[in-house]
């Protein structure tokens, strides 16, 4: 059967067993958003893709198409993401052409979580599906282990709380297109500028039922600029205060550290 292997379980579970430490997850760390307003719905992302402690990326793609008009951001594994939202988007578009209606944002999302579910967390994708469908607009969360939410606003990621704060302070109901896209990006800023994983740019996805619009790169706070100054300095700069030389020759007439008495102060040394 397709899928993964799960067989070698019991061999780790007895090498855990005789002291030997298990390996561990990696750390990931990303801030999204989702919000609803009025006519359509705004997903945002910010674009640093970490490997431990080193920025492996500063510039990905994190906002993932699904259909037409279903698109998702994705938090946690990249590969898991960027693999899982693909294999959703294939098996969608079968769906509606043997339906003959487009997708539904909610069949997605059972989608989703049913084959998140299904590995238990193993499989690190966490998801805000966002769409626009006949029975209106939608935003939904789907966490790794097959959870779901439906909320007008939503957050996820290692920078979630940075950016929930700033929905929980400025987000009111019937925001206009413009106040939403904004309100999204000040999210992402918050989680960029206080969240070591993420960091870099602010993308942007606008979903209405007419159409979908891709922002990429629509903020970007931490573009690189030319040093303010020249730091190489011209010798004789820095006057000379004090010259000592002391000759191969005249090294023989100081003490050593060998000479000293025993009376005199020992030194103390670190160690």
């Amino acid at each position: 059967m397709p899928g993964f292997d799960f067989s070698n379980y019991n061999r780790n579970a007895a090498l855990c067993a005789r002291g030997m430490s298990l390996p561990k997850a990696t750390s990931t760390g990303t801030t999204i958003v989702g919000c609803i307003f009025d006519g359509g719905v705004v997903i945002a992302a910010d674009t640093r893709a970490t490997s431990g402690p080193i920025v492996a990326d500063k510039n990905c793609e994190k906002l993932h198409y699904i259909s037409p008009n279903i698109w998702c951001a994705g938090a946690g594994t990249a590969a898991d993401t960027e693999f899982t939202t693909a294999l959703i988007s294939s098996q969608l578009e079968l769906h509606s052409l043997s339906t003959g209606r487009k997708p539904r944002v909610v069949t997605c999302m059972t989608m989703l979580k049913q084959h998140l579910f299904r590995y238990q967390g193993h499989i690190g994708a966490y998801l805000v599906v966002a769409g626009v469908d006949p029975t209106g607009t939608h935003l939904f969360t789907v966490h790794a282990h097959g959870s779901t939410d439906k909320l007008p606003y939503v957050t996820m990621g290692s920078g979630s709380l940075a950016a929930m704060s700033v929905f929980e302070s400025s987000w009111k109901s019937n925001l206009t297109q413009e106040e939403a896209i904004d309100l999204c990006s000040k999210a992402i800023l918050a989680g960029i500028f206080n969240d070591l994983g993420s960091g870099s740019n602010v993308d942007v996805a606008i979903i209405t039922p007419e159409k979908t619009t891709l922002k990429r790169n629509h903020i970007t706070p931490n573009q690189r600029v030319p040093k303010l100054g020249n730091y190489v300095f011209r010798r004789g700069t820095t006057a000379v205060l004090n010259e000592k030389v002391i000759r191969k020759e005249e090294l023989g007439n100081f003490v050593s550290i060998h000479e000293m008495t025993e009376e005199a102060d020992k030194m103390e040394v670190d160690t």
